[in-house]
């Protein structure tokens, strides 16, 4: 017997699209939810489109499938429905009938042009929650604005602390460039969609016990600020504008990317036992002593002072060395790996991180899986839809009992409603 999901027999409709709304629906499909993705007839998810690179037919050209569209839409259900149509509209109207979750990331006020606002479709369907993520969330005076990720990476202070500070040398004391940087993924867009999940999942819980649904509104700006975390308690703590501390820590040291004989590595010391056991290893077991870095409290008040004299010890070994000193004293710390280093550590491939299945277009897909590890109620792992429309039929014969004569009535010859 196949063992249960945690969300069977929750279903969401999923009108969302690129990455935090998908990245929401794809973490409850991967806990074993019916996530039905409603698609534009024609060209689908945008993402669909967002390459290279593109997945590989058998014989080795591209074929239509974006990795960044395979990568955040794992298990669902692909329908093909133009909302923009009477008969899309109608169709979303059915369908929500049968759903405890609706997902959306259109701007504000679209949904209600449509007539699928929230006010809308509780009157349908009063336990549903309804979960809209947009840039600036339903209120505010930016409501309207449209909102992506880099643009509130920036307005949302990650950017003016990310980045390597201004005024500094290299090793031969040539100036080294500044300024802010955006992260290296959307984590914006990412977080909000973790975000999006929890609430989802809380109001689901409250409409289980109460049969009250509730609007759950989700804003790119609002988990960005949220995401501040410690630097955001430290601003509103000291007054003090935090600025941007490259790979060093703002409250921790040393906690920073060092350069050594061959490469860099990350040295994490996190507390006062940790710092001397570094030095021992390092052979300066006198910086430990010294009441200016004794403490943590020291060390980041001395921070311009006892860092240069880190760097040039940690130059003076290649990273395997220090690696396995600082690791056999049970001293943080890590090397900064590529992709392709990523995905052949023990480690990771110890822990499942990859799944391989296979595609109609591809025989062996290698795709990154969800990092849920539940004993009880494993997760999910279903291909994300190949074909834009796929599961059409399908679901309207499924959930809303369509028969064929209706299936036939339906505007376009592959199955697309509206």
């Amino acid at each position: 017997m196949q063992p249960m999901n945690s969300l069977q027999g929750i279903r969401v409709l999923d009108l969302s699209r690129v990455l935090a709304g998908p990245w929401c629906t794809q973490t409850l499909a991967d806990l074993g939810a019916d996530v039905i993705k409603i698609e534009r007839p024609g060209s689908g998810d945008d993402t669909r489109t967002w390459g290279p690179p593109f997945l590989k037919d058998a014989d080795g050209r591209d074929t239509a499938e974006a990795a960044y569209y395979l990568g955040t839409n794992r298990n669902k259900r692909s329908v093909a429905c133009d909302i923009a149509q009477p008969a899309g509209q109608a169709l979303i109207r059915e369908l929500v009938m049968h759903c405890q979750v609706f997902v959306e990331n259109f701007k504000v006020g679209d949904m209600a042009r449509y007539g699928l606002d929230y006010a809308c479709l509780k009157a349908l369907n009063p336990a549903l929650v309804y979960c809209s993520v947009t840039g600036f969330g339903q209120t505010g005076p930016y409501r309207e604005r449209a909102g992506y990720d880099y643009a509130i990476q920036g307005m949302g202070g990650l950017m003016s602390v990310t980045g390597e500070r201004d005024g500094l040398t290299d090793a031969q004391g040539h100036a080294v460039a500044g300024g802010p940087q955006k992260v290296g993924v959307a984590v914006a867009d990412l977080f909000t969609g973790m975000y999006a999940t929890v609430g989802i999942l809380a109001a689901l819980r409250h409409a289980e016990r109460t049969g009250e649904g509730q609007h759950v509104d989700m804003a790119l700006l609002d988990t960005q600020v949220a995401m501040l975390a410690n630097l955001g308690a430290n601003y509103l703590v000291s007054g003090k504008v935090p600025g941007r501390s490259g790979n060093a820590h703002q409250n921790i040291v040393p906690y920073q990317v060092f350069e050594v004989a061959d490469g860099h590595l990350i040295l994490a010391v996190g507390n006062d036992g940790q710092f001397a056991k570094f030095c021992a290893v390092a052979g300066r077991p006198d910086l430990a002593a010294d009441p200016r870095y004794a403490t943590n409290s020291g060390r980041v008040r001395n921070r311009s002072e006892l860092v240069p004299v880190l760097e040039a010890l940690m130059r003076t070994r290649p990273r395997a060395d220090w690696l396995a000193a600082l690791e056999a004293a049970k001293v943080p710390c890590g090397a900064i790996n590529n992709l392709a280093e990523v995905f052949d550590d023990p480690q990771v491939q110890a822990r499942g991180m990859v799944t391989h299945w296979a595609h109609p277009l591809h025989a062996d897909l290698p795709l990154v899986a969800s990092p849920l590890k539940l004993s009880a109620t494993p997760v999910r792992t279903d291909l994300p839809p190949p074909l834009l429309g796929q599961h059409t039929a399908e679901v309207l014969r499924e959930v809303l009992g369509w028969d064929d004569a209706r299936l036939a009535a339906l505007t376009d010859s592959r199955g697309e409603a509206g």
